[in-house]
């Protein structure tokens, strides 16, 4: 009797690994329930380690990747209901196709799991790599989308802080040997080595990054402040002709507000300056006075031509513009539309720019240079932080710049995994990141991914506090993703050499 239902899981295993994918799912922000999704990370290897043929292995992979992506990627329906007479019909469409598209990477892996690997184990290890692989080329295929990986489970807890010397998809790696433990290694009535092993595993990383978390960090006499301004302007509300006054008094009245001590930079979210730069007219000269002649780094939109970009200005005494950085990273159907032109004619176009055809991408990253007190910043706007990748394309900054505007997602998931890849990438380079939010969450985090003070989600206000000091460079920082790919590389020929050896 007590067999029943397990045998009823190994009959349709597939169901079984969707319902593995919520769990594990279930390990991203906001939950964060690691030791929840660890489980069901391994009970899904076992699973996909259990088929005997690529195609059942394939198969089982896939859907414990759709169950992980309908779930944690579920806040990808929000965008499409701001304006749900003309969208709403999408929405349903774009979390089936995300979900299920994405989960072909790890379909992928499971095929090649079930057609390398021999026995239990071999498939176990083939998958550990394969996966790994595939969540790594997730980041990069098609401009890429690393978001929830494995390795993001740990964002939060101490175990994170293996991201500064392995990066995200290192990460990704280490969490999925860990819970293939029990499968690599005897377990049973006696012999439970493996589920002992990744314990100790866990708890060992745990301690490592409680004790680098504690470390000392360097302390500056008189650190330079920055305020981040979050107006909190609804989606729905903050293009609309009689809203566009309110939001921009409310930015102007939180930069005006004295400070004590006061600010040495203003930051003001994504698109948060209602007029494009061409058509400014006096509109900067007043967010200078506003600021008391204190540099203003505010996202408004610009035009060079037919061109559209997405822009972060940096606004001087006077309205004088100090400095100037576009967006290069642009999201697919939400910032620009691949084949706009023919798609636009049925019905299919941008949600956050320029109708059908979007924004150009800008040149690439660059350094913004604010000043003796401040240094030199990397300016990220919005998604561009969720690319690693994308923070080495410069030499090494003071400090990480993002503004976002994440009310396109609401109250949903989106906007807390949004901060939690801040954090990430803040562990990875030793930098503070810090980050303004039109509806939040705005924060100020330092070097070892702690988020020092914050506004919540759907809260109007601003934030002054000290720019947090830069830590030694990481060893990610320095090398990046090669030695990851070259691990993967070399473990996956081995699978290959051997499988043709049979």
């Amino acid at each position: 009797m007590r067999a029943g239902p397990f045998r009823r899981v190994l009959a349709r295993p597939a169901w079984a690994a969707f319902g593995l994918g919520l769990g594990l799912a279930l390990g991203q922000a906001p939950w964060s329930l690691w030791p929840l999704a660890l489980c069901a990370l391994a009970a899904l290897i076992w699973l996909v380690a259990r088929a005997e043929t690529p195609g059942r292995a394939a198969r089982i992979a896939w859907a414990g990747g759709a169950g992980q992506f309908a779930l944690a990627l579920s806040w990808i329906v929000d965008p499409f209901l701001v304006d749900i007479r003309h969208d709403g019909w999408m929405a349903p469409f774009a979390l089936i196709l995300m979900a299920g598209g994405l989960a072909l990477f790890w379909g992928a892996a499971g095929a090649f799991a079930g057609w390398a690997g021999r026995g239990t184990r071999g498939r176990a290890m083939a998958l550990v790599l394969a996966l790994s692989a595939a969540e790594l080329a997730r980041g990069y295929v098609l401009t890429g989308f690393p978001w929830a990986l494995p390795g993001h489970v740990w964002i939060g807890a101490p175990q994170m802080q293996l991201a500064a010397l392995t990066g995200q998809y290192g990460l990704t790696l280490v969490t999925l040997f860990i819970a293939a433990l029990p499968v690599l290694l005897p377990v049973g009535p006696g012999r439970s080595l493996g589920a002992g092993l990744a314990v100790a595993a866990v708890a060992g990383l745990g301690l490592w990054g409680a004790a680098r978390e504690a470390a000392p960090v360097p302390t500056e006499a008189d650190p330079p402040q920055v305020r981040l301004i979050q107006p909190n302007a609804a989606q729905h509300l903050k293009w609309r002709r009689d809203m566009i006054p309110v939001f921009w008094e409310r930015q102007l009245a939180y930069t005006a507000e004295p400070g004590d001590p006061p600010p040495d930079l203003i930051v003001w979210p994504e698109t948060a300056v209602p007029f494009w730069l061409e058509t400014a007219g006096d509109g900067l000269e007043t967010i200078a006075e506003a600021s008391g002649g204190v540099p203003v780094a505010a996202g408004i939109q610009r035009a060079d031509g037919p061109r559209a970009y997405n822009s972060l200005a940096v606004i001087g005494a006077g309205g004088r513009l100090l400095g100037l950085y576009d967006k290069h990273h642009l999201v697919p159907f939400g910032e620009y539309i691949p084949g706009a032109a023919l798609l636009g004619r049925f019905g299919i176009r941008g949600l956050a720019a320029n109708d059908v055809y979007g924004y150009a991408p800008g040149p690439g990253p660059r350094l913004l240079d604010l000043g003796a007190r401040l240094g030199k910043a990397l300016p990220l706007i919005c998604y561009e932080a969720v690319f690693p990748q994308d923070l080495r394309g410069t030499a090494r900054p003071r400090w990480l710049l993002q503004i976002t505007n994440d009310a396109w997602f609401g109250t949903s998931t989106g906007p807390y995994q949004h901060l939690a890849l801040a954090r990430l990438r803040a562990v990875e380079t030793g930098l503070p990141f810090l980050r303004a939010a039109n509806t939040g969450v705005s924060a100020v985090i330092d070097g070892r991914g702690r988020v020092l003070a914050s506004l919540p989600l759907g809260q109007q206000g601003q934030i002054t506090a000290p720019l947090p000091p830069a830590l030694a460079e990481t060893p990610y920082a320095r090398t990046g993703d090669w030695p990851v790919f070259l691990v993967l590389c070399l473990g996956l020929a081995a699978f290959v050499a051997t499988r043709a050896l049979k």
